[in-house]
């Protein structure tokens, strides 16, 4: 049968339709937003204008930088636009754009966490190869790689949405347009799509999870024998990407791992892997990393230095 779709808007409930909550949210999340743009741009820049760029972990950490910038900026300025409207409303065509933007950048984000856990592995448990395994063309293969797979990722679901048949009711109780309140839409039989999703979505960030996981029990068990300093020192370079890959996962597993079905809690849940976990990825990479510091003070000092020669 020919899919037909007589949906041309779709229209957001959004987080709450209580005027107050919905103006403290707008406050919450344009603050929320702000520290975003700020560390990343940071990140992105300390690097880039620093030696820094020449050594894979921070290589890595400047193109995980990047995608969380785009991705974070698929939903939160939209989320936070909506939040001063009455009738939060897109067209269909927007919001196939969104859907496709989200898990692009989302499993960009995804793969290069991965390498990173990767990166720490081959730098702890085989250093004297590092330089041969983690080379620049071997990054930038491994990146257009993350990119490569997360752009097959949301192809893939794209393609699904596509082939259904959507006649009402445009109502969807998200404040972005995701995958399962997408299907909720569709006037046809969604069984065999809602499968493919969860083998898509669902078996990818259980499968990357454990192998960052795996990788780290490695790193544990190698420096195991390591001198107390040299200890401290490698697990120290771990605990930030360990902080960041538990803060992004956890929800995203609880939200696409289960059955395809949505709850109302699924919005709490995506608020951290779209907000928070955006939000505080550079406070995490750079409190504890000298280096990073070093390198933003560098740049800090460099640019007052040229403002105040010129106002000379």
């Amino acid at each position: 049968m020919e899919n037909t779709n007589n949906i041309t808007e779709i229209i957001l409930l959004g987080l709450s339709q209580n005027k107050k909550v919905k103006n403290l949210c707008f406050l919450l999340f344009l603050f929320c937003y702000i520290p975003i743009w700020m560390g990343d741009v940071l990140i992105i820049t300390s690097i880039t204008c620093s030696q820094l760029i020449d050594q894979p972990m921070y290589f890595l950490l400047n193109s995980l930088a990047l995608s969380d910038l785009y991705y974070s900026s698929t939903v939160t300025p939209k989320l936070v636009t909506n939040l001063l409207k009455e009738r939060n409303t897109i067209y269909y065509t927007s919001c196939m754009a969104q859907l496709f933007a989200m898990h692009f950048f989302g499993g960009i984000e995804v793969f290069i966490l991965t390498v990173m856990a990767y990166d720490r592995y081959v730098a702890i448990c085989r250093y004297l190869h590092c330089g041969v395994v983690m080379s620049r063309p071997r990054c930038n293969a491994e990146v257009t790689a993350c990119c490569s797979g997360g752009f097959l990722h949301s192809f893939i679901h794209c393609l699904l949405i596509t082939t259904l048949s959507f006649c009402g009711p445009s109502e969807m109780d998200h404040y972005f347009y995701d995958v399962f309140p997408l299907l909720e839409l569709a006037c046809t039989a969604t069984h065999r799509a809602r499968i493919l999703v969860v083998a898509n979505s669902g078996m990818m960030g259980p499968v990357v999870f454990v192998v960052v996981m795996l990788s780290y029990l490695l790193i544990v068990y190698t420096i195991r024998a390591y001198p107390t300093e040299s200890h401290r020192k490698a697990l120290s370079t771990c605990s930030s990407h360990v902080t960041v890959v538990v803060l992004f996962f956890v929800p995203v597993l609880f939200v696409y791992i289960r059955p395809a079905a949505t709850f109302p809690e699924d919005k709490v849940f995506a608020l951290f892997y779209t907000i928070i976990a955006p939000m505080f990825n550079p406070l995490i990479y750079t409190l504890r990393n000298m280096e990073m510091k070093d390198a933003m003070r560098k740049i800090c000092c460099q640019k007052s230095f040229f403002i105040g020669r010129q106002l000379i």
